[in-house]
């Protein structure tokens, strides 16, 4: 079943790349207490991913948080090392967009928002995502149609808050 607005975030551990090596991240500690914008990307390094879905989010961090936003925070099934690389890639810093890793695809599937991109290649994914987190309650959802990329965005989010 997919998570619905007003339902509480399922406890999961994501990893985060540190220069100490990756560091487990609880989704119960990550969203208490703050008000936290989450997107979810098939994958690292795809093209609508690395052209437009981080980017955008990476360049609307301040307008996001001078709406209420304490974190921004993106979320994908790969491994923590790929999620910093691409992160690095992309010029994020370590205080603009949380990047974390659902390796496994355990709190993508918790979330009911897995994709089966077995047809291209890439084994279970996330579907693409936006949504706002409130002290661990999802407070705005937002899942894209097959191919899209239209109400995950940043500037979509935004209109929301």
């Amino acid at each position: 079943m997919t998570i619905q607005i007003g339902d509480r975030i399922p406890s999961a551990t994501l990893s985060q790349a540190t220069s100490e090596g990756p560091k487990p991240v609880t989704t119960d500690d990550f969203f208490k207490g703050r008000t936290v914008a989450l997107f979810a990307v098939p994958g690292a390094f795809t093209p609508t991913c690395s052209a437009r879905h981080l980017p955008g989010f990476t360049d609307k961090r301040e307008e996001l948080k001078g709406k209420g936003v304490d974190a921004v925070a993106c979320v994908s099934v790969n491994d923590a090392f790929v999620m910093r690389a691409w992160g690095d890639s992309q010029g994020v810093g370590d205080d603009d967009v949380v990047m974390l890793a659902d390796g496994n695809g355990d709190f993508t599937r918790a979330l009911g928002l897995s994709l089966d991109a077995k047809g291209f290649g890439m084994g279970e994914r996330s579907q693409r995502y936006s949504m706002i987190v409130r002290d661990g309650v999802v407070d705005q959802l937002n899942v894209e149609q097959g191919g899209e990329f239209r109400v995950s965005s940043a500037e979509h989010l935004l209109t929301q808050l």
